[in-house]
């Protein structure tokens, strides 16, 4: 691989840190060829310290090593991204991350809809949500819900109206996450087993 370490005349690239199974990215470092190569070495993520004015592997101190995964270099030659498997927080601070983030694995739309449900189940104005109203009739109305979509994606399966289809996997999808907090788990749970049965 080939790294342009002088493009900034100081001999350092920028680091992207970035969780391998989450995807979060966990912090920002810089790296000389000397904490390059000794990455390499080591497998465990070694900056050069701005100012200590020297080579620091992260966790040396706190025990919160970055084990190394993988190292890509961008398209000028001249930014690491580096994916890790942390061993506790990035940051000095204690937290997951250097911007104050859990590390938790996102889906995307569906993560932000989990956190719509969980408001609405907490307001639990069932005047006012459908989802509120769901979480008010209980456990046994939930579970039915789920089990009238899945029949209904069942029929439309069979069918040749791919709107339909899609319309009631949407449906089937929303009431099982409903469901799975109505149970106390989320999607990152299902993701865990799912990610088990495959390695």
């Amino acid at each position: 691989m080939t790294i342009n370490f002088n493009k900034n005349n100081n001999g350092l690239v920028p680091v992207i840190i970035q969780d391998v199974t989450t995807k979060n990215v966990l912090m920002l470092g810089y790296m000389n060829e000397e904490a390059y190569l000794k990455t390499l070495e080591t497998k465990k993520v070694t900056f050069f310290s701005r100012t200590k004015n020297r080579l620091w592997t992260k966790g040396e101190e706190s025990g919160n090593f970055l084990k190394l995964v993988s190292i890509k270099n961008d398209c000028d030659k001249d930014t690491l991204l580096i994916k890790v498997n942390p061993e506790g927080p990035a940051c000095h601070t204690g937290s997951d991350t250097c911007w104050n983030e859990e590390n938790k694995p996102t889906f995307g739309f569906l993560t932000t809809l989990e956190k719509v449900i969980k408001n609405r189940r907490e307001i639990a104005d069932s005047n006012k949500s459908y989802v509120a109203l769901l979480f008010e009739k209980g456990i046994n109305k939930i579970a039915q819900k789920v089990g009238e979509e899945a029949v209904e994606i069942v029929i439309e399966a069979k069918d040749s109206n791919d709107e339909l289809f899609l319309n009631e996997g949407a449906d089937l999808l929303f009431h099982y996450l409903i469901l799975l907090q109505a149970k106390g788990y989320e999607l990152a749970d299902i993701s865990k087993i799912l990610e088990g049965r495959h390695t």
